[in-house]
């Protein structure tokens, strides 16, 4: 399944450049982009991400996962969908960017409470920087951060980043798999 993830993501979500062509949300710019949506919103990618992730979460005995709206989105809905399919429900979650203006203003939205245990997803990790916000928002809420999975690690040093604030991070696939892979196909 991780072999064909990697296929779908270069077919549909990755694209280079041998010059720095593509602006980061940092602001940086990239030889390389991966638009992620493009394979977490695709049928196969659904199925395949959430696979993944739930063997990945499975043993754990956490209540959600969920992570900063929109990347995590629907890596999360594809988890829970799948944890329910194989009889284990996980509920996913929504981080917003910003609290909700109206009613209750919280920044946390799904069917979790202080205290549960839940794992933080993210799409792409390079500098950390939403899946940090992602941490914090869900502490400030009480919640139990477990685990903290990204799908993509661009290995720009976003690891180190959320590893330095006090969690682990696992992700699916990294650059250097995407860039073999891609190198080989189009060699």
């Amino acid at each position: 399944m991780k072999n064909r993830l990697i296929e779908l993501i270069i077919e549909k979500a990755f694209r280079y450049s041998e010059e720095p062509v593509f602006k980061l949300v940092s602001g940086r710019m990239s030889n390389y982009y991966f638009d992620c949506k493009a394979v977490t919103l695709h049928p196969e990618g659904i199925c395949l991400i959430g696979n993944l992730l739930f063997d990945l979460v499975k043993d754990l005995d956490v209540k959600g996962i969920g992570g900063l709206t929109l990347g995590a989105d629907p890596i999360a809905f594809s988890v829970a969908y799948t944890s329910y399919l194989k009889g284990r429900p996980v509920e996913a979650f929504v981080v917003r960017k910003t609290a909700k203006p109206h009613g209750t203003m919280q920044w946390i939205e799904g069917n979790i409470k202080k205290g549960d245990k839940v794992v933080i997803v993210d799409d792409v990790i390079t500098t950390g920087k939403s899946t940090i916000e992602a941490i914090t928002r869900s502490k400030e809420a009480g919640l139990d951060i477990v685990k903290v999975i990204a799908l993509i690690d661009r290995q720009e040093g976003g690891k180190e980043a959320v590893e330095a604030s006090g969690y682990k991070l696992d992700s699916i696939i990294t650059r250097e798999e995407v860039m073999e892979l891609y190198k080989k196909k189009n060699a």
